[in-house]
Formats: C-alpha cells, sequence, structure tokens
C-alpha cells in the first residue's frame, strides 16, 4: 500500500511580494517565512521541533567515525544567481566540502540567512529551494537555522552562513602538512570554471564565455577516492586563490616543494580566453567544484581511476609532483621547458566570488 502523499501547506506568502522588516522581527510574519520557506522546504524532524537547537543523537555520531569535524563559512556572493548554480547552491556546496576534504562524511548543516529589506520572497524561496536540493544530493540535513532582517542598504540583498558537522572514519588524516616527496598531485577536473562564470554573471565586461560554474557537493567523489586509497596525504578544495594557493598551503605547511605540470592543467579554451582579455591567471581563479589531492605515488594510479569513474571526477588528472626541494615553494615546469615560481597572491583577482 503506497504512502499518500503529505499534504501542500498553505501559502500565505504571496507570489510578487517583498520581505520586509515585519519578516524579522520575531513575530506572526516572521514565523510564517521560517515556516513555509525554511521548515517545510529542508523538511526533517531535527528541525521540524523549532527548538533554538537541533538535538542529535551521539550514537549515530559514534557509529560514523573516531572524530567530529565542524566548518563554518559565510556566502557573499554577487550576483546571487549565476550560471551553474546560485548562492544556496553555493553555500550547502561549499560547506559540504569543507568537511568532505578533510575526510570526514558530513551530516549536518545549520543555515543562517541575513536577508535585506525588499528581497522578493520568490527568489528568496528559489533560494532555499536549491539549498535543499543540493543537500539532498550531499546526503546531509539543515536541521537547524537563523534569520535577520536588515533595512534597505544594510546588505547586499542576501548573505548566508552554514556551519557543517561531520564525522572522520577511523583510519583517515588527511592533513595539509603531509605532503612527501614523491607524492603525486591529482584533480578532479578542470580549473578555473567557477571564476568564469561569476565574471559572466556580473555582465559588466560584455563577455558571453558559456562557461558554468562547477558548483556542487563533492562528498561522494572524496568518499570514492579514500575508500581507494584511506592514506590520502592532503585534500583541499581549491575555493578563493585556486589551486596555486591551495598547493602553496600545501607546500609551506609539509615544508616541501610542489611543481606543477603546465601541459597537464585542465583549462578550458573559453576559461583561458576569458582570462586572456581580463589578464588573469586560471590558477588563482575560484572552483567550487574541485578536489586537489596529494596521494602517495604508488597509490595515485588507482585514486585517479577511483575518480574518473564518478561523475564528478571524469576528466580528473595528475597535475604534478611534490620534491623536497626548495622547501614551501610552488613552481610550474612550463611548456617551454623552463620553471617558474607561482606565489601565493597578496589579494583576491577577483572580489565577491563566493
Amino acid at each position: 500500500m503506497s504512502t499518500p502523499a503529505k499534504p501542500q501547506a498553505q501559502r500565505r506568502l504571496a507570489a510578487g511580494s517583498q520581505v520586509t522588516l515585519a519578516h524579522g522581527s520575531g513575530g506572526k510574519a516572521m514565523r510564517e517565512l521560517i515556516q513555509e520557506l525554511f521548515v517545510d522546504t529542508f523538511d526533517n524532524p531535527l528541525l521540524a521541533p523549532l527548538e533554538d537547537q537541533a538535538r542529535v543523537a551521539l550514537d549515530e555520531l559514534v557509529a560514523a567515525g573516531s572524530r567530529l569535524a565542524m566548518t563554518t563559512d559565510s556566502y557573499v556572493i554577487t550576483p546571487l544567481f549565476f550560471p551553474g548554480g546560485d548562492i544556496g547552491k553555493l553555500a550547502v556546496a561549499g560547506t559540504v566540502n569543507d568537511l568532505a576534504v578533510g575526510g570526514a562524511r558530513p551530516l549536518y548543516l545549520s543555515c543562517g540567512m541575513i536577508i535585506e529589506e525588499g528581497m522578493a520572497i520568490d527568489e528568496l524561496r528559489r533560494i532555499v529551494a536549491s539549498m535543499q536540493a543540493t543537500a539532498s544530493a550531499a546526503g546531509v540535513r539543515i536541521v537547524t537555522g537563523d534569520t535577520k532582517v536588515v533595512p534597505r542598504g544594510g546588505a547586499d540583498r542576501l548573505f548566508i552562513n552554514t556551519t557543517g558537522i561531520g564525522v572522520i572514519p577511523h583510519g583517515v588524516d588527511v592533513r595539509a602538512d603531509a605532503a612527501r616527496a614523491g607524492d603525486v598531485v591529482l584533480i578532479n577536473g578542470f580549473i578555473g570554471d567557477h571564476g568564469a562564470a561569476v565574471v559572466d554573471a556580473r555582465g559588466e565586461l560584455a563577455l558571453d564565455s558559456g562557461v558554468e560554474s562547477d558548483c556542487r557537493p563533492l562528498a561522494g567523489l572524496i568518499d570514492a577516492m579514500l575508500r581507494a586509497c584511506s592514506g590520502i596525504r592532503c585534500m583541499r578544495d581549491a575555493t578563493r586563490g585556486g589551486v596555486a594557493t591551495v598547493l602553496n598551503e600545501f607546500a609551506q605547511a609539509s615544508g616541501c616543494g610542489i611543481v606543477l605540470d603546465e601541459p597537464a592543467l585542465p583549462v578550458r579554451d573559453a576559461v583561458r580566453g576569458v582570462c586572456e582579455i581580463l589578464g588573469l591567471d586560471p590558477l588563482y581563479l575560484a572552483n567550487e567544484g574541485k578536489v586537489v589531492a596529494v596521494v602517495p605515488a604508488d597509490a595515485a594510479d588507482g585514486v585517479l581511476a577511483a575518480m574518473r569513474a564518478h561523475p564528478d571526477g571524469r576528466d580528473a588528472c595528475a597535475i604534478g609532483s611534490v620534491r623536497a626541494a626548495p622547501a614551501g615553494r610552488l613552481s610550474m615546469a612550463t611548456r617551454f621547458g623552463g620553471e617558474r615560481v607561482m606565489d601565493m597572491l597578496v589579494g583576491d583577482q577577483l572580489p565577491r566570488i563566493c
């Protein structure tokens, strides 16, 4: 016998309406906003009681591993919607990925929203639905949150903070300071797509690259990688600062050198074109669906095969290697036979990118 469909709640927030200061007042209007947009959409038993905290059974956490992982991030991207994603998808995927690259299995998220008075309810509803779709795809639940409304001019339409909790399984110890000479550097696909897509979406430069953001949760891919090799040394998602910044951090923390192979770097022609027009370097462009991993040489082929077998890693490739010296330095072996230093940038090439 089939389970009867859950009745659709009556909508009190009319299409075409806007967020008002009353929606952040703590009264009836706020209750309606939270119930209709957040509770009904995120729809899980940990959130439904609307307590001031989510209450999680400890045995569920202990069964998943030996250590708790926790991260938090805030999202202030402009524009809110871009090819391949939106601020809601970004807020879930970014926090899920920050947990996963530490070897954790992501489980729970919080959602804090700072909404500017006058934001369209329909846009907010679309963003919340995107958050839930992304959370479902990642296997996590949004279990608690907070909503604030600020007067016009007090924010740029919408800021989102998400905090994530996950559990690290026994035997997994992924750290930024674990790279060793001889290790191989892997990435799961093309570099710089998110940065190029957001530049396009801003519409300030009359570009039309057709590039979509790579924004997505990577927990499933990373789980496959760890099943292929539980001894992966380092992992990080290459967001602000891009691949070059991540690898500089690995080199400095590990006290070793890392060298990239320029011909091996996967960059779309459209992204390369945007970079050439604007004087940018794709290695420093933000990504929102790319994991950079350092793995022992004898495990590289197996991890690479596992990545390519997963939908989020079909274009995975090896892009460099670790060496003993010069310690703390990232460099690139160019296609012309030379080598150049890839230092960390003083600031970001593109602000408000995530």
